[in-house]
């Protein structure tokens, strides 16, 4: 295998499915990790750069395979693979969240913090919104030394990202199903700032829905801050244009800024298929400056059931799927 196309699936790679294949995962590895070894690298400062993240990212992966035990859970193959960690079914409807690289342990201990205050300052009857926090602690890995942050965190079964929901539906979805998703992601916003909470980070593999049930839930609070404070970092593979713009100018930011966020996704959501009505709606809630925003999420979901009542009439209930 060529070092360019060992970066290449390296970089492609979501699951460790993805990297190290299913037949023969010890051989896939052995391979990268020839491609890809310092030894090996030519002399282009560039090339070396990213053949050497590529090496970290597969070596790491590896070993979080071998591990079979982490404090009091038993680890199989991952079940998900997120944008810093890899999420392993512990059963009773729990994951463990184990992140790739240690420099990653400031972003678990923001969502550690993120999901305690949440849960000791929110509303019981919202919790379900977010995941809980079921147990957060450090490994440290005897071979190497490396010390990880690890959270345990438990959440509703059965649920999938937007990005499923918008590849169900490559031209858009009905505003008529965008809107209950809509109006749960604003309780789980308006939950997380009455706690003093900010996301940072609401984008579509973040939030969650539960079909049959209309649920929602919102995820991976890594990127969360306090209300004034900065987002500590972009999500990887998302550019600028998914921010608004306090988040990549390292401002301050508030409620506003995921209610922005939200915004642009459930507007990604419908694409063309968006009312004017609604389409005008996202669109005040993305306006450049963050005083200029809506900053009650609360309050702007009595908002937005004004703008659908107008749309629609009387809220019923419409089934959802997943295979239109």
């Amino acid at each position: 295998m060529r070092t360019a196309e060992a970066v290449r699936l390296v970089t492609a790679a979501r699951t460790d499915a993805d990297l190290f294949g299913t037949d023969q995962p010890a051989r896939r590895y052995r391979e990268l990790v020839a491609a890809l070894h310092p030894d090996r690298l030519p002399a282009d400062p560039a090339v070396r750069a990213e053949a050497t993240e590529a090496f970290i990212r597969v070596t790491t992966r590896w070993r979080a395979r071998q591990v079979t035990v982490l404090g009091d859970y038993r680890l199989g193959t991952p079940a998900h693979s997120g944008d810093l960690a890899d999420l392993y079914d512990v059963g009773a409807d729990r994951l463990l969240k184990l992140p790739r690289r240690p420099a990653d342990n400031d972003l678990m201990a923001r969502e550690a913090h993120a999901l305690r205050t949440i849960a000791e300052r929110g509303d019981p009857r919202y919790l379900p919104y977010v995941p809980r926090l079921v147990d957060s602690f450090r490994h440290r890995d005897a071979s190497t030394g490396a010390e990880r942050r690890i959270n345990v965190l438990a959440t509703a079964p059965g649920l999938h990202d937007l990005d499923e929901v918008r590849r169900a539906y490559p031209d858009g979805v009905d505003a008529r199903d965008v809107a209950w998703m809509w109006r749960r992601l604003l309780v789980a916003l308006g939950l997380a700032h009455r706690a003093g909470v900010v996301h940072g980070a609401v984008l579509p593999p973040h939030v969650l829905i539960e079909p049959d049930g209309h649920g929602v839930v919102l995820v991976d609070w890594c990127f969360s801050a306090p209300v004034g404070s900065t987002v500590p970092a972009l999500v990887p593979g998302y550019d600028a244009n998914w921010y608004p713009d306090e988040i990549p100018r390292k401002r301050p930011c508030g409620p506003g800024t995921d209610i922005a966020m939200a915004s642009g996704c459930m507007s990604w959501l419908m694409g063309p298929r968006a009312p004017r009505e609604l389409d005008a709606f996202a669109r005040g809630c993305r306006q450049r400056a963050l005083d200029a925003r809506p900053d009650d999420a609360w309050l702007l979901l009595r908002e937005l059931d004004e703008v659908l009542d107008r749309l629609y009439g009387p809220r019923t209930f419409r089934p959802f799927t997943l295979t239109p």
